[in-house]
């Protein structure tokens, strides 16, 4: 039994750190900020909850003790960077498609279609569903 939890732990860890390492990688060198989001969120996600698995099986096997952290932590791992990549793409197409001069529903990124009606992707200002106000970013664009 010892035996095969050292192979599966030892593989479990050489492909997590390959995975990290890859990840750490395209972060440092890709081009543009909606490249280098896969880095952290895909590959180092993937390696971090490898080697958390290679954890929660060593720990049992041969310290003789159990604990729920490493499982947390990869739930938590799984469910925030996500949730982060997301936010950030929000942000970034959010500030590359709009101007201070320009109206809100023009729009400036060529290939990305325009919101429907007078909102903006994904911003809204209302707590009611189906409330398509956008939210205000500049003096200029004041909700009624």
């Amino acid at each position: 039994m010892s035996l095969i939890a050292e192979i599966a732990i030892s593989v479990l860890l050489l492909v997590g750190g390959a995975f990290i390492l890859v990840g750490s990688w395209g972060l440092a060198k890709l081009p543009s900020v909606m490249t280098r989001l896969h880095g952290p969120t895909k590959a180092t996600t993937l390696g971090v909850g490898a080697c958390l698995i290679a954890s929660m099986i060593y720990f049992p096997v041969f310290g003789g003790t159990y604990s729920a952290h490493e499982l947390l932590i990869t739930l938590f791992l799984f469910l925030t960077a996500p949730v982060s990549a997301n936010m950030i793409a929000k942000a970034h197409i959010y500030r590359q498609g709009r101007r201070i001069d320009a109206n809100p529903s023009d729009d400036i990124i060529d290939g990305l279609p325009s919101p429907p009606g007078t909102s903006d992707w994904a911003t809204f200002g209302g707590a009611d569903e189906g409330d398509p106000t956008p939210i205000s970013v500049g003096p200029e664009e004041q909700q009624p």
